[in-house]
Protein backbone atom coordinates (compact mmCIF):
# COMPACT_ATOMS: atom_id res chain seq x y z
CA UNK A 1 0.00 0.00 0.00
CA UNK A 2 3.08 2.25 -0.33
CA UNK A 3 1.94 4.22 -3.49
CA UNK A 4 -1.66 4.58 -2.65
CA UNK A 5 -2.28 8.45 -2.46
CA UNK A 6 -4.90 8.04 0.19
CA UNK A 7 -3.00 6.06 2.67
CA UNK A 8 -3.37 8.12 5.99
CA UNK A 9 -7.59 7.13 5.40
CA UNK A 10 -6.70 3.65 4.86
CA UNK A 11 -4.14 3.69 8.26
CA UNK A 12 -7.06 5.28 9.86
CA UNK A 13 -10.42 3.07 8.66
CA UNK A 14 -7.94 -0.11 9.71
CA UNK A 15 -7.21 1.22 13.11
CA UNK A 16 -10.88 1.80 13.86
CA UNK A 17 -11.66 -1.60 12.56
CA UNK A 18 -9.32 -3.17 15.12
CA UNK A 19 -10.37 -1.26 17.60
CA UNK A 20 -14.31 -2.32 17.03
CA UNK A 21 -12.95 -5.77 17.44
CA UNK A 22 -11.52 -5.34 20.70
CA UNK A 23 -14.62 -3.07 21.47
CA UNK A 24 -16.75 -6.43 20.59
CA UNK A 25 -14.06 -8.95 22.52
CA UNK A 26 -13.40 -6.92 25.78
CA UNK A 27 -17.18 -5.59 26.43
CA UNK A 28 -19.40 -7.70 29.10
CA UNK A 29 -22.35 -6.08 27.80
CA UNK A 30 -24.49 -6.67 24.77
CA UNK A 31 -24.84 -2.82 24.17
CA UNK A 32 -20.98 -2.15 23.86
CA UNK A 33 -20.86 -5.20 22.41
CA UNK A 34 -23.65 -4.19 19.58
CA UNK A 35 -21.47 -0.91 19.44
CA UNK A 36 -18.19 -3.13 18.45
CA UNK A 37 -20.53 -5.24 16.41
CA UNK A 38 -22.10 -2.21 14.23
CA UNK A 39 -18.63 -0.77 14.00
CA UNK A 40 -17.38 -3.68 12.61
CA UNK A 41 -20.13 -3.63 9.75
CA UNK A 42 -19.82 -0.08 9.17
CA UNK A 43 -15.66 0.02 8.68
CA UNK A 44 -15.98 -2.89 7.01
CA UNK A 45 -18.52 -1.42 4.34
CA UNK A 46 -16.16 1.59 4.17
CA UNK A 47 -12.99 -0.68 3.36
CA UNK A 48 -14.75 -3.16 0.94
CA UNK A 49 -15.72 -0.16 -0.98
CA UNK A 50 -11.96 1.81 -1.05
CA UNK A 51 -10.91 0.86 -4.77
CA UNK A 52 -14.43 2.64 -5.84
CA UNK A 53 -15.40 0.92 -9.42
CA UNK A 54 -18.32 -0.97 -9.88
CA UNK A 55 -16.84 -4.23 -8.44
CA UNK A 56 -15.94 -3.06 -5.59
CA UNK A 57 -19.47 -1.11 -4.99
CA UNK A 58 -21.78 -4.51 -5.71
CA UNK A 59 -19.14 -6.41 -3.02
CA UNK A 60 -19.53 -3.69 -0.33
CA UNK A 61 -23.45 -3.23 -0.81
CA UNK A 62 -23.94 -6.99 -0.17
CA UNK A 63 -21.58 -7.11 2.76
CA UNK A 64 -23.36 -4.17 4.86
CA UNK A 65 -26.83 -5.93 3.88
CA UNK A 66 -26.14 -8.86 5.13
CA UNK A 67 -24.63 -7.69 8.24
CA UNK A 68 -27.47 -5.51 8.93
CA UNK A 69 -29.53 -8.40 9.10
CA UNK A 70 -27.38 -9.72 12.47
CA UNK A 71 -27.59 -6.14 13.49
CA UNK A 72 -31.08 -5.81 13.26
CA UNK A 73 -31.16 -9.34 15.64
CA UNK A 74 -29.13 -7.94 18.15
CA UNK A 75 -30.97 -5.04 18.61
CA UNK A 76 -34.14 -7.03 19.17
CA UNK A 77 -32.49 -8.90 21.60
CA UNK A 78 -30.86 -6.48 23.98
CA UNK A 79 -34.79 -5.50 23.54
CA UNK A 80 -35.65 -8.65 24.99
CA UNK A 81 -32.80 -8.83 28.17
CA UNK A 82 -33.97 -5.35 29.25
CA UNK A 83 -36.83 -7.53 30.48
CA UNK A 84 -33.88 -8.96 33.07
CA UNK A 85 -32.91 -5.74 34.50
CA UNK A 86 -29.69 -5.43 33.10
CA UNK A 87 -27.68 -6.11 29.91
CA UNK A 88 -24.43 -7.85 31.37
CA UNK A 89 -24.66 -11.15 29.44
CA UNK A 90 -23.10 -13.03 32.65
CA UNK A 91 -26.21 -11.79 34.85
CA UNK A 92 -29.43 -13.41 33.00
CA UNK A 93 -26.81 -16.65 32.27
CA UNK A 94 -28.88 -17.66 35.72
CA UNK A 95 -31.86 -18.09 34.49
CA UNK A 96 -31.49 -20.32 31.42
CA UNK A 97 -32.87 -23.36 33.29
CA UNK A 98 -36.15 -21.50 34.22
CA UNK A 99 -36.92 -19.17 31.39
CA UNK A 100 -38.51 -20.56 28.60
CA UNK A 101 -38.32 -16.79 26.63
CA UNK A 102 -34.47 -16.66 27.54
CA UNK A 103 -34.09 -19.57 24.95
CA UNK A 104 -35.99 -17.34 22.17
CA UNK A 105 -32.48 -14.55 22.98
CA UNK A 106 -30.47 -17.75 22.17
CA UNK A 107 -32.19 -18.56 19.10
CA UNK A 108 -31.96 -14.31 18.05
CA UNK A 109 -28.24 -14.49 19.09
CA UNK A 110 -27.57 -17.53 16.50
CA UNK A 111 -29.38 -15.42 13.78
CA UNK A 112 -27.58 -12.97 14.27
CA UNK A 113 -23.65 -14.71 14.44
CA UNK A 114 -24.69 -16.85 11.36
CA UNK A 115 -25.10 -13.56 9.36
CA UNK A 116 -21.84 -12.27 9.90
CA UNK A 117 -20.03 -15.87 9.96
CA UNK A 118 -21.75 -16.30 6.47
CA UNK A 119 -23.19 -19.60 6.84
CA UNK A 120 -25.69 -20.57 4.18
CA UNK A 121 -27.74 -18.76 3.26
CA UNK A 122 -25.65 -15.80 3.98
CA UNK A 123 -22.20 -17.48 2.58
CA UNK A 124 -22.10 -15.20 -0.60
CA UNK A 125 -20.85 -11.90 0.93
CA UNK A 126 -17.33 -13.29 2.29
CA UNK A 127 -15.46 -14.45 -0.88
CA UNK A 128 -17.11 -10.61 -2.67
CA UNK A 129 -15.44 -9.36 0.20
CA UNK A 130 -11.90 -9.70 -1.45
CA UNK A 131 -12.50 -6.75 -3.22
CA UNK A 132 -11.06 -4.77 -0.55
CA UNK A 133 -7.07 -4.26 -0.04
CA UNK A 134 -5.55 -7.22 0.32
CA UNK A 135 -4.19 -6.57 4.33
CA UNK A 136 -7.49 -6.04 5.09
CA UNK A 137 -8.72 -9.18 3.56
CA UNK A 138 -6.23 -10.44 5.69
CA UNK A 139 -7.84 -8.75 8.76
CA UNK A 140 -11.34 -9.67 7.41
CA UNK A 141 -11.12 -13.43 6.55
CA UNK A 142 -8.80 -14.53 9.51
CA UNK A 143 -9.11 -12.84 11.98
CA UNK A 144 -11.85 -10.02 12.81
CA UNK A 145 -14.87 -9.64 11.20
CA UNK A 146 -16.04 -13.02 10.34
CA UNK A 147 -14.89 -14.56 13.78
CA UNK A 148 -17.04 -11.91 15.74
CA UNK A 149 -20.49 -14.40 15.04
CA UNK A 150 -18.13 -17.11 16.31
CA UNK A 151 -17.21 -14.98 19.30
CA UNK A 152 -20.72 -14.34 20.07
CA UNK A 153 -21.41 -17.53 19.94
CA UNK A 154 -18.24 -18.62 22.61
CA UNK A 155 -19.37 -15.92 24.62
CA UNK A 156 -23.46 -17.01 25.12
CA UNK A 157 -22.32 -20.57 24.67
CA UNK A 158 -24.09 -21.82 28.21
CA UNK A 159 -27.21 -20.20 26.84
CA UNK A 160 -27.18 -22.24 23.56
CA UNK A 161 -26.46 -25.43 24.24
CA UNK A 162 -30.17 -26.89 24.52
CA UNK A 163 -31.39 -24.97 21.72
CA UNK A 164 -33.21 -27.25 18.77
CA UNK A 165 -32.38 -24.59 16.50
CA UNK A 166 -28.33 -25.69 17.13
CA UNK A 167 -29.49 -29.26 15.10
CA UNK A 168 -30.60 -26.93 12.17
CA UNK A 169 -26.72 -25.05 12.34
CA UNK A 170 -25.21 -28.32 12.68
CA UNK A 171 -26.34 -28.97 9.24
CA UNK A 172 -25.89 -25.53 7.65
CA UNK A 173 -22.41 -25.61 9.03
CA UNK A 174 -21.57 -28.91 7.63
CA UNK A 175 -23.47 -27.62 4.41
CA UNK A 176 -21.44 -24.44 4.14
CA UNK A 177 -18.24 -26.82 4.82
CA UNK A 178 -18.82 -28.94 1.92
CA UNK A 179 -20.08 -26.50 -0.60
CA UNK A 180 -16.59 -24.00 0.24
CA UNK A 181 -14.69 -26.86 -0.09
CA UNK A 182 -16.13 -28.12 -3.74
CA UNK A 183 -16.53 -24.05 -4.86
CA UNK A 184 -12.49 -23.68 -4.19
CA UNK A 185 -11.80 -26.59 -6.64
CA UNK A 186 -13.14 -24.81 -9.64
CA UNK A 187 -11.96 -21.42 -8.08
CA UNK A 188 -9.41 -19.31 -10.01
CA UNK A 189 -8.80 -16.24 -8.01
CA UNK A 190 -6.38 -16.98 -5.85
CA UNK A 191 -7.53 -14.36 -2.85
CA UNK A 192 -11.31 -15.73 -3.32
CA UNK A 193 -9.96 -19.51 -3.02
CA UNK A 194 -8.20 -18.67 0.54
CA UNK A 195 -11.69 -16.87 1.17
CA UNK A 196 -13.09 -20.33 0.07
CA UNK A 197 -10.72 -21.61 3.11
CA UNK A 198 -11.86 -19.26 5.83
CA UNK A 199 -16.15 -19.97 4.81
CA UNK A 200 -14.72 -23.65 5.64
CA UNK A 201 -12.25 -23.13 8.53
CA UNK A 202 -14.89 -21.11 10.56
CA UNK A 203 -17.68 -23.51 9.89
CA UNK A 204 -15.73 -26.51 11.41
CA UNK A 205 -15.56 -23.74 14.57
CA UNK A 206 -19.37 -23.76 14.18
CA UNK A 207 -19.61 -27.48 14.82
CA UNK A 208 -17.53 -27.82 17.51
CA UNK A 209 -19.31 -25.52 19.47
CA UNK A 210 -22.55 -27.44 18.21
CA UNK A 211 -20.84 -29.96 19.95
CA UNK A 212 -20.55 -27.79 22.92
CA UNK A 213 -16.53 -27.71 23.54
CA UNK A 214 -16.31 -23.41 23.48
CA UNK A 215 -12.06 -23.88 24.72
CA UNK A 216 -11.44 -25.52 21.81
CA UNK A 217 -13.20 -23.83 19.17
CA UNK A 218 -11.38 -20.60 20.64
CA UNK A 219 -8.23 -22.69 20.43
CA UNK A 220 -8.85 -23.44 16.60
CA UNK A 221 -10.00 -19.67 16.12
CA UNK A 222 -6.50 -18.19 17.15
CA UNK A 223 -4.42 -20.88 15.49
CA UNK A 224 -6.43 -20.28 12.40
CA UNK A 225 -5.90 -16.38 12.75
CA UNK A 226 -2.18 -16.59 12.29
CA UNK A 227 -1.81 -19.14 8.89
CA UNK A 228 -4.72 -17.51 7.22
CA UNK A 229 -3.09 -14.34 7.77
CA UNK A 230 0.19 -15.38 6.73
CA UNK A 231 -1.42 -16.89 3.63
CA UNK A 232 -3.06 -13.62 2.67
CA UNK A 233 -0.08 -11.54 2.95
CA UNK A 234 1.93 -13.60 0.76
CA UNK A 235 -0.92 -13.55 -1.81
CA UNK A 236 -0.75 -10.36 -1.48
CA UNK A 237 3.14 -10.41 -1.88
CA UNK A 238 2.28 -12.12 -5.39
CA UNK A 239 -0.18 -10.01 -6.67
CA UNK A 240 1.55 -6.60 -6.32
CA UNK A 241 4.49 -8.30 -7.92
CA UNK A 242 3.14 -9.92 -10.67
CA UNK A 243 1.07 -6.59 -11.92
CA UNK A 244 -2.11 -7.01 -9.55
CA UNK A 245 -3.23 -10.27 -11.69
CA UNK A 246 -5.00 -12.57 -9.42
CA UNK A 247 -5.93 -15.46 -11.76
CA UNK A 248 -3.42 -18.14 -10.90
CA UNK A 249 -3.57 -19.58 -14.55
CA UNK A 250 -1.22 -17.02 -15.22
CA UNK A 251 0.99 -17.37 -11.87
CA UNK A 252 3.45 -20.16 -12.12
CA UNK A 253 7.01 -20.94 -11.08
CA UNK A 254 7.40 -18.46 -8.35
CA UNK A 255 9.74 -20.82 -6.29
CA UNK A 256 12.79 -19.48 -8.73
CA UNK A 257 11.54 -15.21 -8.57
CA UNK A 258 10.04 -15.43 -5.07
CA UNK A 259 11.41 -18.06 -3.00
CA UNK A 260 11.24 -16.42 0.43
CA UNK A 261 7.38 -16.05 -0.32
CA UNK A 262 7.08 -19.22 -1.62
CA UNK A 263 8.62 -20.91 1.26
CA UNK A 264 6.14 -19.16 3.45
CA UNK A 265 3.33 -19.96 1.22
CA UNK A 266 3.89 -23.22 0.99
CA UNK A 267 4.47 -23.72 5.05
CA UNK A 268 0.81 -21.87 5.86
CA UNK A 269 -0.63 -23.85 2.92
CA UNK A 270 0.73 -27.24 5.24
CA UNK A 271 -0.66 -25.65 8.78
CA UNK A 272 -4.17 -24.87 7.00
CA UNK A 273 -3.65 -28.65 5.94
CA UNK A 274 -2.92 -30.26 9.28
CA UNK A 275 0.23 -31.16 8.64
CA UNK A 276 1.56 -32.42 11.77
CA UNK A 277 3.45 -30.43 13.95
CA UNK A 278 2.78 -27.11 12.53
CA UNK A 279 -0.29 -24.93 14.10
CA UNK A 280 -2.88 -25.85 12.31
CA UNK A 281 -1.99 -29.72 13.24
CA UNK A 282 -2.98 -29.33 16.98
CA UNK A 283 -5.98 -27.62 16.79
CA UNK A 284 -7.36 -29.95 13.91
CA UNK A 285 -6.56 -32.86 14.49
CA UNK A 286 -8.30 -32.92 18.16
CA UNK A 287 -11.51 -31.85 16.73
CA UNK A 288 -11.30 -34.44 14.29
CA UNK A 289 -10.97 -37.15 16.89
CA UNK A 290 -13.51 -35.56 19.03
CA UNK A 291 -15.71 -35.89 16.14
CA UNK A 292 -15.16 -39.48 15.82
CA UNK A 293 -15.89 -39.63 19.81
CA UNK A 294 -19.73 -37.86 19.24
CA UNK A 295 -22.74 -39.76 18.33
CA UNK A 296 -23.56 -37.58 14.97
CA UNK A 297 -25.56 -38.50 12.38
CA UNK A 298 -23.54 -40.59 10.01
CA UNK A 299 -24.19 -38.06 6.76
CA UNK A 300 -22.93 -35.23 9.02
CA UNK A 301 -19.69 -37.66 9.92
CA UNK A 302 -19.69 -38.33 6.47
CA UNK A 303 -19.79 -34.49 4.84
CA UNK A 304 -17.35 -33.53 7.50
CA UNK A 305 -14.53 -35.58 6.48
CA UNK A 306 -15.03 -35.70 2.99
CA UNK A 307 -14.54 -32.04 3.20
CA UNK A 308 -11.65 -32.19 5.44
CA UNK A 309 -9.71 -33.80 2.59
CA UNK A 310 -11.59 -31.59 -0.19
CA UNK A 311 -9.10 -29.06 2.17
CA UNK A 312 -5.82 -30.85 1.45
CA UNK A 313 -7.26 -30.82 -2.22
CA UNK A 314 -7.82 -27.17 -3.08
CA UNK A 315 -4.45 -26.58 -1.37
CA UNK A 316 -2.51 -28.90 -3.20
CA UNK A 317 -4.07 -27.52 -6.57
CA UNK A 318 -2.80 -23.68 -5.07
CA UNK A 319 0.60 -25.23 -4.86
CA UNK A 320 0.45 -26.93 -8.02
CA UNK A 321 -0.73 -23.50 -9.77
CA UNK A 322 1.59 -21.18 -7.99
CA UNK A 323 5.20 -22.75 -7.33
CA UNK A 324 5.35 -26.20 -9.81
CA UNK A 325 2.98 -24.57 -13.03
CA UNK A 326 5.24 -22.38 -15.59
CA UNK A 327 5.06 -18.78 -15.63
CA UNK A 328 2.34 -17.74 -18.05
CA UNK A 329 1.86 -14.23 -18.14
CA UNK A 330 4.26 -11.97 -19.62
CA UNK A 331 7.56 -11.94 -22.49
CA UNK A 332 9.71 -10.02 -20.45
CA UNK A 333 8.88 -9.64 -16.98
CA UNK A 334 11.31 -8.91 -13.74
CA UNK A 335 10.23 -10.50 -10.60
CA UNK A 336 12.05 -10.02 -7.33
CA UNK A 337 11.92 -11.08 -3.55
CA UNK A 338 13.40 -7.93 -1.80
CA UNK A 339 11.00 -5.84 -0.22
CA UNK A 340 12.86 -6.78 3.40
CA UNK A 341 9.86 -4.50 4.95
CA UNK A 342 7.63 -7.13 3.94
CA UNK A 343 9.56 -9.98 4.33
CA UNK A 344 10.01 -9.13 8.09
CA UNK A 345 6.56 -9.08 8.85
CA UNK A 346 6.20 -12.15 6.71
CA UNK A 347 8.91 -14.29 8.83
CA UNK A 348 7.16 -12.85 12.11
CA UNK A 349 3.91 -14.71 11.29
CA UNK A 350 5.49 -17.46 10.12
CA UNK A 351 7.44 -17.94 13.04
CA UNK A 352 4.38 -17.56 14.92
CA UNK A 353 2.54 -20.19 12.90
CA UNK A 354 4.85 -22.82 13.71
CA UNK A 355 4.89 -22.37 16.89
CA UNK A 356 1.87 -21.32 18.15
CA UNK A 357 -0.23 -23.89 17.81
CA UNK A 358 2.03 -26.15 21.10
CA UNK A 359 2.16 -23.22 23.00
CA UNK A 360 -1.83 -22.20 22.79
CA UNK A 361 -2.65 -26.07 23.30
CA UNK A 362 -0.57 -25.83 26.86
CA UNK A 363 -1.94 -22.44 27.92
CA UNK A 364 -5.50 -23.32 26.96
CA UNK A 365 -6.28 -26.36 28.50
CA UNK A 366 -5.72 -27.30 31.51
CA UNK A 367 -4.73 -30.90 31.09
CA UNK A 368 -4.11 -32.64 27.70
CA UNK A 369 -6.38 -34.36 25.69
CA UNK A 370 -5.34 -38.25 25.13
CA UNK A 371 -7.91 -39.52 22.76
CA UNK A 372 -8.07 -43.28 22.67
CA UNK A 373 -9.54 -44.85 19.89
CA UNK A 374 -9.04 -48.22 17.67
CA UNK A 375 -6.44 -48.00 14.93
CA UNK A 376 -8.93 -47.92 12.00
CA UNK A 377 -10.49 -44.65 13.37
CA UNK A 378 -7.45 -42.97 14.21
CA UNK A 379 -5.91 -43.41 11.27
CA UNK A 380 -9.15 -42.58 9.17
CA UNK A 381 -7.66 -38.96 8.99
CA UNK A 382 -5.49 -39.96 6.50
CA UNK A 383 -7.98 -42.25 4.89
CA UNK A 384 -10.66 -39.69 4.50
CA UNK A 385 -7.69 -36.78 3.25
CA UNK A 386 -6.56 -39.55 0.48
CA UNK A 387 -10.26 -39.88 -0.40
CA UNK A 388 -10.47 -36.36 -0.61
CA UNK A 389 -7.51 -36.08 -3.01
CA UNK A 390 -8.88 -38.53 -5.13
CA UNK A 391 -12.75 -36.86 -5.05
CA UNK A 392 -11.47 -33.38 -5.47
CA UNK A 393 -9.45 -34.57 -8.53
CA UNK A 394 -12.15 -36.37 -9.56
CA UNK A 395 -14.58 -33.85 -9.29
CA UNK A 396 -12.26 -31.21 -10.45
CA UNK A 397 -11.97 -33.31 -14.12
CA UNK A 398 -15.28 -34.42 -14.52
CA UNK A 399 -16.50 -35.72 -17.68
CA UNK A 400 -19.19 -36.97 -19.38
CA UNK A 401 -18.10 -38.69 -22.74
CA UNK A 402 -19.99 -37.29 -25.62
CA UNK A 403 -19.86 -35.39 -28.31
CA UNK A 404 -19.23 -32.53 -26.74
CA UNK A 405 -18.07 -32.57 -23.44
CA UNK A 406 -17.52 -29.03 -22.45
CA UNK A 407 -21.63 -28.72 -23.26
CA UNK A 408 -21.99 -31.76 -21.25
CA UNK A 409 -21.04 -30.63 -17.99
CA UNK A 410 -21.18 -26.70 -18.58
CA UNK A 411 -24.34 -26.72 -16.21
CA UNK A 412 -22.72 -28.99 -13.12
CA UNK A 413 -20.01 -27.11 -13.58
CA UNK A 414 -21.66 -23.90 -13.45
CA UNK A 415 -23.66 -25.27 -10.12
CA UNK A 416 -20.36 -26.62 -8.26
CA UNK A 417 -18.44 -23.23 -8.60
CA UNK A 418 -21.36 -21.03 -8.07
CA UNK A 419 -21.44 -22.36 -4.76
CA UNK A 420 -24.51 -24.04 -5.52
CA UNK A 421 -26.33 -21.04 -7.16
CA UNK A 422 -26.58 -19.03 -3.70
CA UNK A 423 -25.32 -15.58 -4.82
CA UNK A 424 -28.40 -16.22 -7.67
CA UNK A 425 -30.77 -16.95 -4.78
CA UNK A 426 -29.73 -14.44 -2.34
CA UNK A 427 -28.64 -11.27 -4.01
CA UNK A 428 -28.62 -11.78 -8.17
CA UNK A 429 -32.21 -12.69 -7.80
CA UNK A 430 -33.22 -10.61 -5.79
CA UNK A 431 -31.77 -7.69 -6.81
CA UNK A 432 -33.13 -8.90 -10.25
CA UNK A 433 -36.92 -8.98 -9.06
CA UNK A 434 -36.67 -5.16 -7.10
CA UNK A 435 -34.70 -3.62 -10.47
CA UNK A 436 -37.17 -5.40 -12.98
CA UNK A 437 -39.78 -4.06 -11.01
CA UNK A 438 -38.58 -0.69 -10.29
CA UNK A 439 -37.65 -0.23 -14.51
CA UNK A 440 -41.13 -1.62 -15.09
CA UNK A 441 -42.37 1.05 -12.79
CA UNK A 442 -39.99 3.74 -14.04
CA UNK A 443 -41.49 3.23 -17.96
CA UNK A 444 -44.85 2.84 -17.16
CA UNK A 445 -46.13 5.44 -14.24
CA UNK A 446 -42.95 7.40 -13.98
CA UNK A 447 -42.29 7.94 -17.97
CA UNK A 448 -45.71 6.88 -19.39
CA UNK A 449 -49.30 8.13 -17.49
CA UNK A 450 -47.05 10.39 -15.09
CA UNK A 451 -45.73 12.40 -17.67
CA UNK A 452 -48.72 12.80 -20.10
CA UNK A 453 -51.34 13.92 -17.54
CA UNK A 454 -48.84 16.18 -15.30
CA UNK A 455 -45.27 17.80 -16.46
CA UNK A 456 -44.91 16.07 -19.74
CA UNK A 457 -48.60 16.86 -20.74
CA UNK A 458 -48.45 20.50 -19.23
CA UNK A 459 -45.40 21.37 -21.61
CA UNK A 460 -47.10 19.68 -24.49
CA UNK A 461 -49.86 21.58 -24.34
CA UNK A 462 -48.31 24.73 -23.47
CA UNK A 463 -45.83 24.57 -26.37
CA UNK A 464 -48.62 24.06 -29.11
CA UNK A 465 -50.11 27.58 -28.19
CA UNK A 466 -47.07 28.82 -27.70
CA UNK A 467 -46.24 27.69 -31.23
CA UNK A 468 -49.28 29.45 -32.26
CA UNK A 469 -48.95 32.57 -30.85
CA UNK A 470 -45.40 33.14 -32.53
CA UNK A 471 -46.75 32.38 -35.62
CA UNK A 472 -49.70 34.80 -35.09
CA UNK A 473 -46.97 36.74 -33.96
CA UNK A 474 -44.41 36.50 -36.46
CA UNK A 475 -47.17 36.64 -39.47
CA UNK A 476 -49.50 39.72 -37.87
CA UNK A 477 -49.42 42.16 -40.86
CA UNK A 478 -50.91 39.44 -43.59
CA UNK A 479 -53.14 37.74 -41.05
CA UNK A 480 -54.84 41.04 -40.23
CA UNK A 481 -55.21 42.07 -44.17
CA UNK A 482 -56.17 38.55 -44.69
CA UNK A 483 -59.06 38.90 -41.50
CA UNK A 484 -60.10 42.63 -43.27
CA UNK A 485 -60.42 41.23 -46.84
CA UNK A 486 -62.62 38.14 -45.34
CA UNK A 487 -64.63 40.21 -42.87
CA UNK A 488 -65.40 42.06 -46.17
CA UNK A 489 -66.20 39.47 -48.05
CA UNK A 490 -68.73 37.50 -45.19
CA UNK A 491 -70.05 40.45 -44.72
CA UNK A 492 -71.26 41.34 -48.68
CA UNK A 493 -72.29 37.91 -48.17
CA UNK A 494 -74.14 38.13 -45.83
CA UNK A 495 -75.66 41.88 -47.71
CA UNK A 496 -76.33 39.98 -50.82
CA UNK A 497 -78.05 37.08 -48.95
CA UNK A 498 -80.16 39.68 -47.73
CA UNK A 499 -81.26 41.91 -50.29
CA UNK A 500 -81.88 38.88 -52.00
CA UNK A 501 -84.24 37.77 -49.91
CA UNK A 502 -85.86 41.23 -49.60
CA UNK A 503 -86.36 41.33 -53.74
CA UNK A 504 -88.44 37.88 -53.21
CA UNK A 505 -90.61 38.86 -50.75
CA UNK A 506 -91.36 42.48 -53.17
Amino acid sequence: MSSEKNLNRFIILVLLFVFSIILLIISPNIIRIFLGWDGLGLVSYCLVIYYQNIKSYNAGMLTALSNRIGDVCILISIAWIINYGRWNYIFYLNFINNDYSIKIVGTIIILAAITKRAQIPFSSWLPAAIAAPTPVSALVHSSTLVTAGIYLLIRFNNLLLDLFILKILLLLSGLTIFIAGITANYEFDLKKIIALSTLRQLGLIIRILRIGLPDLAFFHLLTHAIFKALLFICAGVVIHIINNIQDIRYIGGIRYYLPYTSLCLNISNMALCGVPFLAGFYSKDIILEIVSLRYLNIFIFFLYYISTGLTIYYSFRLIIYLIINDFNLLRVYNLFDEDYTILKRIYTLLFISVLRGSFLSWIIFSYPYIIYLPFNMKIIVIYVSLLGIFIGYIVRNMKIYSLNKFLSTYTLRNFLSLMWFIPNLSTYGLNYIFLSFGQNLLKIVDIGWREIYRGQGIFFILKKYSIFYYFYQINNFKIYLFRFVLWIIIILFILFIYLNSLYIRA
